[in-house]
């Protein structure tokens, strides 16, 4: 657990932190206080030291209280960041796509497509998550680079992952939107590189909920034309079509169709 969340540290930092806000400066050292305003002197009050500095000649950190605050601040924004970083947007909107064409609005319900769609998103984010692991959180941890160091080798897997999903109309979309001219993928900044996947990820999904509404389509076109040359017009057609879409989706196992296509669409 304690990986999984310093892996959604370093993507939730790599968007607000990433550029020149991260750029740091050795400060002087602050002024030894006076023995009789120490905490343990008499009529003494107590000191709250919040650190910049790593330590000990170490290359200048964030210290360990600013990396608290900084950690409780993203983890509040986490779990809506993060799923718009990964390949969670495309499969839970391909998921209800495949629900809502069946016409069974409840089954299967909102908790098991959400908990369908972080597993596999887990299952194809795992290749990205295992690089950000050992190039930037294991060196973090053994004190071989500083966080600063980390945020920039942490951010880059899951940063080429989304530009492999990237439209390039998008990120020139974007490119323009903030008046900025042809820019090299690996300069590319968070703060176009986000959007622009967000921006791709919804059309690919809607494109694909297209075709997977296509074959249910027609089954409730065939059975209302039935009904209404049977002179059957009170019959609602869904009511009727209802088992023939269930009957030729297991047929087809559709789930197995469904998984297999979102997960090869990506490429990881």
């Amino acid at each position: 657990m304690r990986r999984l969340a310093s892996i959604l540290v370093l993507a939730l930092a790599a968007v607000f932190l990433a550029g020149p806000a991260l750029a740091q400066t050795a400060t002087p050292p602050a002024p030894t206080l006076p023995e009789a305003a120490t905490p343990g002197a008499a009529g003494g009050s107590a000191q709250i030291n919040i650190s910049l500095s790593g330590g000990q000649g170490a290359t200048p950190d964030l210290g360990v209280s600013i990396q608290v605050l900084l950690l409780m601040t993203l983890l509040t924004l986490g779990p809506s960041i993060v799923i718009l970083m990964t390949s969670f947007t495309r499969i839970v909107i391909v998921l209800g796509f495949v629900r809502t064409a069946l016409g069974v609005h409840q089954a299967p319900s909102n908790q098991i497509i959400v908990g369908l769609g972080l597993i596999l998103t887990f299952y194809i984010m795992q290749p990205v998550f295992d690089r950000m692991n050992t190039e930037a959180i294991e060196p973090y941890f053994a004190k071989e680079m500083t966080t600063q160091q980390a945020l920039e080798k942490g951010s880059e897997p899951l940063k080429q992952f989304m530009l492999k999903q990237t439209r390039v109309s998008d990120i020139e979309f974007f490119l323009e939107l903030a008046r900025m001219g042809p820019t090299r993928a690996s300069e590319l900044p968070m703060r176009i590189v986000v959007p622009a996947f967000v921006m791709s990820e919804l059309r690919n999904a809607f494109q694909m909920g297209f075709l997977v509404f296509l074959p249910f389509i027609i089954i409730d076109f065939l059975v209302a034309t039935t009904l209404m040359s049977m002179g059957m017009m009170m019959m609602p057609p869904t009511v009727v079509a209802l088992p023939f879409k269930l009957l030729l989706f297991v047929l087809v196992d559709g789930w197995s169709l469904v998984v297999r296509s979102l997960v090869e669409s990506f490429h990881v």
